[in-house]
């Protein structure tokens, strides 16, 4: 049974009591039970529930009446319909610092209830007493008091150039007409002000990742933040040298840096091979064949993509070093030679040249012109080291003995062509002579067979048998076909 209920009841049966005993006050009492049970008692709440966010402040307006007669005594605020004597909210150490009572004794029962939680989710009633026992009153239903905070609601990732909502929810829909602030990373996003408790982000980039909360405008509280993520695929990838200076025989390390969501499987190429992966590529003991082009690739779900070539400068001392002589190594006094010298170093070597025996350089550069007899070198030489080259000879000869040597080689030169000649004619004239003495022999033949005897109307065969077996009779030429003919016997 409420307390409405008991006062009723009583004020029902001290009605009764008093009709019976006095007749005349039937009306007055009458009336009074009209008020109870209409406009006599009452109170009016502006609101049956509210809604508020948690550690704001809650104001719960309401207005009361009590009939004329009575005067009252205590006016407070309860959260418990407990009977006969419900607490009071203002002697209560959890309220009494946050409670404070804007309303008066006459009509205006309004609170301001501070820093809500969720343990002051609960009913409250207002309650007021008069100086007359019969005269208390317990505003029955009262005000249904939530309290709320706020959570983002996010995807967790989501991809480049899509579109995302996220969404500020709580619990109950807040009493008071809201508007919503978000923040990223802690920062208010202040163009993101909207009575919509939804943020949309339209083409996603990766600038838009971080962690999202969202708060109500005039109110301190700022909802947990929630991680929402961009993925993509790799951006530019950079490689990073250590050392900065690579001397022949360090160990180097190569490292991938990649932009990219989820990270990337790193890759390394050298000259177009697969070498290695991981973000670190070491190499240990370099040495100047490692002098390649480097890249690395980076991949994940969404792409990949290949970082620019980079080369390793290796710093070496001189090497293969040695002198060559433009020209001649022997000179004519007056005249130079120049010497060249070459080597192999990183970065380019200084060059400095050497007479043997003597400890002061006397030259330098990469050419040298020498004017006198000697042995000469070159010595290369940088940061990291040096060598020398082997000796050349140079040979600075008076002029006259350089006549007397040109002379001789081409008088020398003519008699081999002399003797060359000579034996060329010798054996060509030999040659003629093998080949005339067939001739020869045929004309003696010739001869002799003139002097023997012809006998008439005989036909030439023994001419023509020889012109075939020996070829052309070159005696009797008229007798290489046969002929018949009269011949004078002689006498």
């Amino acid at each position: 049974m409420t307390a409405a209920d008991l006062i009723s009841f009583n004020t029902i049966y001290l009605t009764v009591m008093l009709v019976r005993m006095a007749p005349r006050l039937p009306l007055i009492f009458l009336l009074m039970i009209h008020g109870v049970s209409s406009a006599g008692w009452g109170v009016i709440y502006s609101h049956s529930r509210i809604c508020a966010l948690k550690n704001s402040s809650v104001i719960m307006s309401c207005t009361y009446t009590y009939p004329t007669g009575y005067k009252l005594e205590k006016v407070f605020w309860t959260n418990s319909y407990s009977f006969p004597h419900p607490p009071d909210l203002f002697m209560d150490p959890e309220y009494s610092q946050r409670l404070q009572y804007l309303g008066d004794k006459q009509q205006n029962c309004t609170i301001r209830l501070s820093h809500v939680t969720q343990k002051d989710q609960h009913m409250y009633y207002f309650r007021f007493i008069s100086d007359k026992p019969d005269g208390k009153w317990i505003g029955d239903p009262g005000v249904t008091l939530t309290v709320t905070d706020l959570q983002v609601e996010a995807p967790e990732r989501v991809t480049e150039g899509h579109n995302v909502r996220l969404t500020c929810k709580s619990s109950c829909t807040l009493t008071d007409r809201a508007t919503f602030i978000w923040y990223r990373n802690s920062q208010p996003l202040t163009e993101r002000r909207d009575r919509n408790n939804q943020l949309l982000l339209q083409s996603v980039r990766r600038e838009d990742a971080g962690r999202y909360s969202c708060g109500v405008q005039g109110h301190t509280y700022i909802s947990p933040a929630a991680q929402f993520s961009v993925t993509y695929p790799p951006d530019n990838p950079v490689i990073f040298i250590s050392p900065s200076e690579i001397v022949e025989g360090d160990s180097v390390t190569l490292n991938c840096s990649s932009d990219s969501n989820p990270p990337a499987e790193i890759s390394w190429f050298q000259g177009g091979t697969f070498v290695g992966s991981g973000t670190i590529y070491s190499i240990s003991k370099i040495s100047s064949d490692h002098s390649e082009e480097y890249k690395c690739r980076s991949i994940n779900e969404h792409g990949e993509k290949y970082s620019d070539a980079v080369t390793l400068n290796i710093m070496y001392p001189p090497r293969n070093v040695s002198v060559s002589i433009n020209g001649s190594g022997v000179i004519v006094e007056g005249e130079s030679v120049t010497l060249i010298c070459s080597s192999d170093s990183n970065p380019p070597a200084e060059i400095s040249w050497f007479k043997e025996n003597q400890s002061s350089s006397v030259g330098s550069g990469q050419s040298f012109s020498a004017l006198q007899s000697g042995r000469f070198y070159c010595e290369a030489h940088n940061q990291h080291g040096s060598q020398r080259s082997d000796t050349v000879t140079v040979t600075v000869k008076g002029r006259l003995v350089i006549l007397y040597i040109s002379a001789g080689v081409v008088c020398g030169a003519a008699v081999i062509i002399t003797i060359l000649l000579i034996w060329w004619v010798k054996k060509r004239n030999k040659t003629q002579v093998n080949h005339s003495r067939p001739n020869h022999d045929r004309h003696k033949a010739c001869n002799d067979e003139l002097n023997e005897p012809v006998y008439a109307n005989e036909m030439v065969v023994s001419s023509f048998i020889k012109a075939a077996q020996h070829g052309p009779d070159v005696c009797k030429p008229e007798l290489n076909s046969p002929v018949y003919e009269n011949i004078q016997k002689r006498m």
